[in-house]
């Protein structure tokens, strides 16, 4: 039986699979590979939907087969995923880094002013957040759903200190509340204001509303 000979892989596609598989000074490639991938399919599925993307059109975004993507991800879900872990990224190390002190207004507008930074970095995510809610909400992992709870249940404790005034609480509570609505629920709403301009804005109403 004649044998059919492999398809040659470009270098592109041999970065992605070194990536994995060498040990030593390469492993720092894979997260910069893992983030392209990432970034190629935040795109894709903005413009075009996650129902209407394929994996083939993500590696040929990349230059590579779609079998090389297994390497990092397992599905379309398993990218989805990812992307929308990146959410978890703004102010979740600030968060939990919080210890058993009271928190005072200062740092919570400290803690707030870094959320603000690392969401406006991140507006496209939740453009393509708006754009594929079905399917976000189809998704549920292990590790995802543990993060979040650890999340909430941090934020949640921090608004429960009785140590902390009634009044102060309810102010960083509703400082929270600015954040997620101006740059998450909002949509589209603010999409012709640059990221300085909102950023400016949602500080300003942050600061009256803590200081009030």
């Amino acid at each position: 039986m004649t044998q059919t000979a492999p398809n040659p892989i470009n270098p592109e596609e041999q970065s992605l699979i070194e990536a994995v598989t060498e040990p030593g000074p390469v492993v720092d490639i894979e997260p910069t590979t893992r983030e392209r991938i990432l970034d190629v399919a935040l795109d894709l599925f903005t413009e075009q939907g996650f129902d209407g993307t394929s994996l083939r059109q993500i590696a040929e975004q990349l230059g590579v087969t779609k079998a090389a993507l297994y390497y990092h991800f397992t599905s379309k879900d398993d990218i989805l995923l990812a992307l929308h872990m990146r959410l978890h990224e703004a102010g979740r190390d600030a968060l939990m880094q919080m210890g058993d002190e009271p928190v005072t207004l200062e740092q919570w507008g400290t803690l707030l002013d870094q959320v603000v930074d690392q969401m406006l970095g991140q507006r496209k995510l939740f453009l393509m957040h708006e754009r594929n809610q079905a399917a976000l909400e189809k998704l549920h992992r292990k590790d995802h759903d543990a993060e979040h709870e650890d999340i909430q249940n941090q934020f949640r404790r921090v608004l429960a200190d009785a140590r902390v005034p009634l009044r102060d609480r309810v102010k960083m509570a509703a400082s929270v509340g600015i954040v997620f609505s101006g740059l998450l629920l909002s949509g589209e709403a603010f999409a012709d204001s640059s990221n300085e301009e909102l950023g400016t804005m949602l500080r300003d109403i942050i600061r009256d509303v803590l200081r009030g």
